[in-house]
């Protein structure tokens, strides 16, 4: 079965009466959902995006592949020696990190949930990888709850009669992975009470908020709280919410280790969070391990020859297939497609096909996108990169596809960047985020951009007429 082709049928579907009757049911159930980042709709196009099914079975044999590999380039920084020290300088980790990464999480997996955040072209052709939150990966909530509202869309309901399509649910896999992790380090505490922990104000509060009321529907107690609000005292963490006091057992961490570390500085080690957490007293999802696979510079750490030894022939294909190439900026003598070459002359001489990034952010904030910079803006940016923990890495294949939306009462159809990200419990692919841009830094946190649900097309039954 052909996607463009699908694609293709679906626009064509949009007459202006269907469209504009398709936008008004959809913003009313984006409505009737609260699915909103902060007071902006979550989506502005009248199509999510559609995989096949081989597509779909592609992303997920790449994914699990690359993210088997990083937890087995990683695994050497927690041991002792010259295996471990090396890979700890690649991966740039602080000292405090360093104390928070000892801790046990009381579970094996290091990222019990995660996202890669991916460009897989129409024709599947081309499946690049951009970068892999393995810490704190937002949108599982807001995906289940877009499917229900495209469904719900009259242009959807006439493309589905001709092409069957299944949505890409997750939120019952998260829930599920909370508890096996609670389950797994000894269910401390006796009953599982899960406190959502983050920022106030945040403009993903809408999405901590749809957990909170699915948790209640499958019966897990739930809340949602600040770190400012958890304390630690008679070996429980108790979360201290509208004048109740609540003893917690799982912590779904949505803040970003980063975060508390800069929050609370050298106090951090000493947060009730990190105290219980140590002490066996709550389950952490993710732990704090989490940050050996979340760092930039993993993506050098794969695509270093040096680091590769641990990989299997197959891990080593994917990595070769779907990783770019990326090094730590640092001066001195690298390695390019079997090369020696010199990091930084090197940057210089190929800003068109590099961009640079902080080793530890979100956003999008601090990337500098060489093709997009002129020589004097690159230097300025290669010299920055120097002084704090960034990262140098290739150009990938962007994927861009064809999306309507309403404009002045007509439908217009342009092209947007897409990417796929798929969520990760453990290795296992299960469900995925879709983000549109107009713009090259394509992210919804700095601003920018559609989120989109995604669906797979069940290619086994070939496309009905209108009649049959």
């Amino acid at each position: 079965m052909s996607l463009a082709a699908a694609i293709t049928s679906y626009h064509d579907l949009l007459s202006p009466e269907l469209a504009t009757a398709s936008w008004a049911r959809l913003s009313d159930e984006l409505r009737a959902r609260r699915l909103y980042f902060g007071e902006r709709p979550l989506s502005s196009v009248l199509r999510p995006r559609l995989l096949t099914a081989a597509q779909y079975a592609m992303l997920q044999h790449g994914v699990a592949t690359v993210a088997a590999a990083a937890r087995a380039v990683v695994a050497p920084a927690l041991e002792a020696g010259p295996a471990g020290e090396a890979v700890r300088a690649e991966l740039m980790l602080t000292p405090q990190e360093q104390a928070l990464i000892a801790m046990h999480p009381g579970y094996a997996e290091p990222s019990a949930h995660s996202r890669m955040d991916t460009f897989l072209t129409i024709d599947g052709a081309s499946l690049q990888f951009v970068e892999y939150n393995a810490e704190s990966p937002a949108a599982i909530a807001y995906e289940d709850l877009l499917a229900e509202a495209f469904l719900a869309m009259p242009v959807m309901q006439e493309f589905v009669r001709r092409y069957p399509v299944r949505p890409l649910p997750a939120r019952q896999r998260l829930l599920e992975t909370l508890l096996a992790c609670w389950r797994e380090a000894g269910a401390p505490g006796g009953e599982p009470v899960v406190a959502i922990v983050d920022w106030h104000g945040l403009p993903t509060a809408t999405e901590f908020e749809l957990f909170a009321a699915y948790f209640a529907e499958h019966g897990l107690r739930s809340l949602i709280c600040s770190p400012d609000e958890l304390r630690f005292h008679a070996g429980r963490l108790v979360a201290e919410t509208e004048g109740r006091s609540t003893a917690v057992t799982i912590v779904f961490k949505r803040v970003l280790t980063s975060e508390l570390l800069t929050h609370y500085g050298a106090a951090a080690l000493d947060h009730p969070l990190v105290q219980a957490y140590a002490a066996g007293a709550c389950v952490l999802v993710n732990g704090f391990r989490a940050k050996l696979l979340h760092k930039k510079s993993l993506f050098a750490l794969l695509s270093d020859e040096r680091f590769q030894a641990a990989l299997t022939t197959e891990q080593r294909a994917a990595v070769a297939a779907h990783v770019p190439w990326t090094r730590v900026v640092r001066p001195g003598p690298t390695t390019y497609q079997g090369e020696r070459i010199d990091l930084l002359t090197f940057a210089r001489a190929n800003r068109d096909r590099l961009l640079l990034k902080p080793n530890d952010d979100y956003g999008g904030r601090g990337i500098t996108i060489g093709w997009e910079t002129d020589a004097a803006g690159w230097e300025v940016a290669l010299q920055a990169a120097l002084a704090t923990p960034f990262v140098l890495q290739e150009r990938v294949r962007i994927a861009y596809e064809p999306y309507p939306a309403l404009v002045d009462g007509q439908v217009v159809v342009s092209e947007r960047l897409v990417d796929s990200d798929p969520f990760l419990f453990g290795t296992n692919v299960e469900g995925c985020l879709c983000r549109l841009s107009t713009v090259t830094l394509l992210n919804v946190t700095a601003g920018g951009g559609s989120t989109v649900p995604v669906f797979v097309i069940d290619d086994q039954q070939a496309p009905q007429t209108s009649d049959g």
